[in-house]
């Protein structure tokens, strides 16, 4: 069995091993709300793992692919320029050899007359037509590697694009597979929450019937306690007119002598751990005739008494009342640190208040009785018994309120706790707020890296239409000897033309110089 006080009314009432069970039971699903806040801890940093994984996965293939596609336009583009250079020496090797042959057609146009002449204008034609051909297939050589360079580029941003989309649709299966779980986690907090609140309903309901219970049994010992209170007082009346019959035996004994040999005959079987000394300790001038001291088995004060030992002779002329020493005796209980004082006094023989029994004078002085010597042992006993009952209750009363205790300790760790869930419950939802936030940043970030992708391929396109745009009359531009050879044909062939009747072969070659880009 245990005592509990109840925090809201204040009793304390007695509950069996079960109900106790039962209140521990609600003690520990503190330790369910613990398990949920690590669970809750563990899902977040989960979380935030494999998200941080996903993202650096998803950059580390698109920085790969970035950079193989950066490594092939670079190749291509080495390419690209490699056959620039080579088209560009293959037409200043064609130059030099074409300015070789003119000299050469110069001196045997010198030597021959007009039949070198038509030789050396057949020659020049024949060599222009030549260079036209490496020009043409120079052009389609160009075109074709314009055409590859374009398609790995779509191919790029085709392979781009797929795995932007393929790294969104991760991100956002992680995502609402962390939203489900946070959605699994706050219910089971709700459950565990209203499982609390239904526990405890049915804790106060159980409090009320326990107080009740512990209300009934209550009753039933003050009404235990009136019944023993009667039966000690008709032993009083007993004890009392027995000492009244007995009392001549007293006669040529003092006081303190007859009260000192009753207390040790009875002190073995009584009161075998009690103290009951003559008072030799003197303070402030003054000291008490005994002192009592009652002890449990574990050597804690029980009862504490100051006794005053008082009689006189019938003959004396100087008579004193009993009032007159009720001052010094609480004095001296006080200095002794006595709980009762108590009066045995043959004083005042005529008066039916001290004659009656024993005395409650403690409306004077605080704990004070006073009695006549035949209620010496009955004083003590009550006094001790009194003390015992209210030992037992100081007890009693100590382990309720250290239950007290506890059960309030158990009330303000369970609203930290509640306060700490909640801060962590808002920490991790800022936290996962922030999770999201930075995924939306990632996303940011991986479609500024897509139109710098596009950017670079609208450069290239732009790179092409220059090349595109390259002719032979753009490369001649500036070339002033290519340019006189080129006109030096034309207008021989123009004269050729006119002298031939204008043939058909002839007007090709003219037009041909006429416009070299064909």
């Amino acid at each position: 069995m245990s005592e509990i006080k109840c925090p809201h009314c204040g009793k304390a009432f007695t509950v069996d091993e079960g109900q106790y069970a039962e209140l521990l039971s609600q003690v520990r699903t503190k330790e369910f709300e613990q398990e949920v806040h690590a669970r809750l801890s563990q899902a977040e940093k989960s979380r935030k793992q494999e998200i941080a994984l996903a993202v650096s996965k998803a950059e580390e293939a698109l920085r790969a692919q970035l950079a193989e596609r950066d490594g092939k336009l670079a190749a291509q583009e080495e390419r690209l320029r490699a056959r620039e250079a080579e088209l560009e020496l293959a037409a200043r090797n064609e130059k030099a050899e074409l300015e070789q042959q003119l000299q050469a057609l110069k001196a045997q146009a010198e030597s021959q007359g007009e039949k070198a002449q038509a030789e050396r204008e057949l020659a020049v034609s024949k060599a222009v037509a030549a260079e036209a051909d490496r020009l043409r297939a120079a052009e389609r050589e160009r075109d074709e590697l314009a055409q590859q360079l374009k398609a790995a580029q779509e191919r790029a941003a085709v392979e781009s694009q797929l795995a932007v989309s393929q790294a969104l649709a991760k991100a956002k299966d992680e995502q609402a597979a962390v939203e489900r779980e946070r959605d699994e986690l706050r219910n089971a907090a709700e459950r565990a929450r209203d499982e609390l609140k239904s526990q405890s309903q049915r804790a106060e309901a159980e409090l009320a019937r326990v107080q009740a219970e512990a209300q009934a049994a209550l009753a039933e010992k003050l009404a235990a306690k009136d019944e023993l209170i009667a039966d000690r007082e008709r032993e009083i009346e007993r004890i009392q007119d027995m000492r009244a019959r007995l009392s001549t035996k007293m006669l040529g004994e003092s006081l303190e002598q007859h009260c000192e040999v009753e207390f040790n005959r009875l002190r073995p079987t009584a009161f075998p751990r009690a103290y009951f000394e003559k008072d030799n300790e003197v303070m402030e001038g003054t000291k008490g005739d005994f002192v009592f001291r009652d002890f449990d088995e574990e050597g804690n004060e029980i009862v504490s008494i100051m006794f005053e030992m008082k009689n006189e002779a019938d003959d004396s002329t100087h008579r004193k009342t009993n009032e007159s020493h009720f001052k010094k005796l609480d004095s001296d209980r006080r200095k002794k640190g006595c709980e009762y004082a108590v009066l045995v006094s043959l004083l005042e023989p005529e008066s039916e208040l001290y004659n009656a029994g024993i005395t409650d004078v403690s409306y004077r002085f605080e704990k004070m009785y006073v009695i006549r010597p035949q209620f010496f042992i009955p004083i003590i006993t009550l006094l001790r018994n009194a003390a015992l009952s209210s030992l037992g209750y100081r007890k009693e009363l100590e382990a309720v309120r250290q239950q007290n205790i506890d059960v309030t300790r158990f009330e303000d760790q369970l609203a930290d706790f509640k306060e700490k869930f909640g801060r962590n419950y808002r920490l991790a939802s800022e936290r996962f707020q922030k999770a999201i936030d930075e995924i939306d940043k990632s996303i940011e970030h991986l479609q500024k890296i897509k139109e710098h992708l596009i950017g670079s391929e609208r450069n290239l396109r732009l790179a092409n239409d220059k090349a595109e745009d390259l002719t032979v009359k753009r490369l001649t531009r500036g070339n002033p000897t290519m340019k006189a050879l080129l006109d030096e044909a034309r207008e021989a062939k123009a004269a050729d033309a006119g002298t031939a009747g204008g043939g058909g072969a002839d007007v090709a070659d003219a037009k041909l110089l006429d416009d070299p880009e064909e």
